[in-house]
């Protein structure tokens, strides 16, 4: 009997020492199930989980809660009203085909089990996951953004195509400023000295944040966010983070939340990380650069390239959906009043629909690759646009251009940003544009186009009621 004790303790050991931990649990970023999920939290001793999703401008909504209620599905839901809100927190009127829902019922709130990973900067075990919406019917609401992306790439699945992109984001590191009347600053970096401009590429640029910038590092690298480069851009203290090429729903996910990490890391060290589109007079603006492809679902082929090598047509047919319909779709991608001061001539920006062949004064650029990697690079989107929005209208321009068969213009080689402006100057004609084109019912959603034109034209008369310093220099004692 002491025999058979000591087999069956020894037996027990043995199991224990060889169990090894379900590999899921390593996971920096998503699980498959709720099981999955109490377990990862668990794992970590998460307390409080954050359940976000973007609104119409990218900024997080949602609701924080302890991890235990949030792993028993308790259902959680937001006002519809959240969706009609302006970027000052105000609700503008009803104007066109905008409209607001009646009993401003709730919309629940989905939790997307794929995106869940730690909140880095917090002190508390803390985790987040990015939401869906969908309202009491368990339908999709058609007008938040995260679902709008959702439909464009539900639209190229169903002609075989699967869109991939990868985002370049730019941000301008500033000063701490408290009053909005003065200008913004560069911050003093490790030499003592603010940055001065003209530092593109420069790996002194980047090294005058050293600490600042391996924060960033951490916290994306604790998201499970893929950064694939960082440059110091041509501002004043201003950089460029380079995303891996991926799906457009996950790539939009990680811009979304390496916005929120990279102002978290420029707090830490006591500055402000800014993406307004055109932050500072007389400098370089913030981009959102989107470099696309489509690939074949089934063989995994890129679509822009012919066996031979050659472009196909479907790649110029997307070329000139873009330069079709950017136009008309722009607000999305240039979604203020500051948007369209980036948008002008000599400014290392684009401000037309020209494209051409690694010619970066064009909107459309065509960078140097071999041919399974041709792609179009759109340089028009800035920094400040919701990355799921910007996202979502660049791929239904290319995929309407390719529906249609639309041709482009000859590519050119010349200098095509200066002169003439061929694109909206300003944010109301971007916003009727928009809402005219009703090619974009179908691809975008009309329910879409409606509400956020909508709150366009509110931010737009928010805007009207500030009297700039413009006005009081030259129209106070001139006029």
């Amino acid at each position: 009997m002491a025999n058979d004790r000591t087999k069956i303790r020894h037996a027990g050991r043995s199991g224990t020492a060889s169990a090894k931990p379900p590999a899921f649990l390593n996971n920096l970023r998503g699980v498959a199930d709720w099981k999955q999920a109490e377990q990862w939290l668990a794992s970590r001793t998460i307390e409080d989980i954050e359940c976000i999703t973007p609104d119409l401008a990218g900024v997080p909504r949602g609701k924080m809660m302890p991890s235990k209620k949030f792993t028993s599905e308790t259902s959680l839901a937001l006002p519809s009203a959240l969706f009609r809100k302006t970027i000052s927190g105000e609700y503008p009127e009803e104007t066109g085909d905008f409209r607001y829902d009646p009993h401003d019922g709730d919309l629940k709130l989905m939790p997307d089990l794929s995106t869940l990973s730690v909140v880095p900067w917090e002190s508390d075990p803390t985790a987040q996951v990015i939401c869906d919406l969908v309202g009491a019917d368990g339908k999709d609401i058609a007008y938040t953004p995260r679902n709008v992306l959702k439909r464009v790439v539900a639209a190229y699945a169903k002609k075989g195509w699967k869109p991939v992109v990868a985002p370049e984001l730019e941000f301008y590191l500033v000063a701490r400023n408290t009053d909005p009347d003065y200008p913004l600053q560069p911050p003093t970096g490790r030499s003592g000295r603010p940055i001065s401009g003209g530092q593109a590429y420069s790996i002194a640029g980047v090294n005058e944040f050293d600490e600042l910038i391996d924060d960033i590092y951490h916290f994306c690298e604790a998201q499970g966010l893929e950064i694939d480069t960082l440059i110091h851009e041509e501002g004043p203290s201003q950089l460029e983070i380079n995303l891996r090429h991926g799906d457009p729903i996950e790539l939009a996910d990680q811009v979304f939340l390496m916005k929120r990490s990279i102002r978290e890391a420029a707090l830490k060290h006591d500055m402000y990380a800014t993406f307004m589109a055109k932050p500072m007079q007389d400098e370089a603006g913030n981009a959102l650069h989107i470099h696309q492809s489509v690939v074949d679902i089934k063989t995994g082929r890129n679509i822009f390239t012919s066996a031979d090598g050659s472009e196909t047509e479907l790649f110029r047919a997307f070329v000139g959906g873009m330069q079709h319909f950017v136009p008309k779709a722009l607000v999305m991608m240039a979604p203020y009043v500051n948007s369209y001061r980036r948008l002008a001539p000599e400014m290392a920006c684009p401000v037309n629909t020209a494209w051409g062949y690694d010619n970066r004064t064009t909107a459309f650029r065509i960078p140097t690759s071999g041919p399974d990697a041709r792609r179009v690079e759109n340089r028009l989107p800035s920094s400040d646009s919701n990355p799921y929005l910007a996202i979502a209208a660049s791929l239904a321009c290319g995929y309407l251009g390719m529906v249609h068969g639309l041709v482009p213009t000859s590519p050119t080689a010349e200098t095509a940003n200066e002169g003439v402006i061929d694109l909206p100057r300003g944010l109301l004609e971007a916003v009727a544009l928009l809402e005219a084109e009703r090619a974009f019912d179908d691809v975008l959603g009309r329910e879409f186009t409606a509400t956020f034109s909508g709150v366009k034209r509110g931010e737009f008369e928010t805007f009207m009621r500030v009297i700039s310093p413009w006005e009081r220099e030259f129209l106070l004692l001139n006029v």
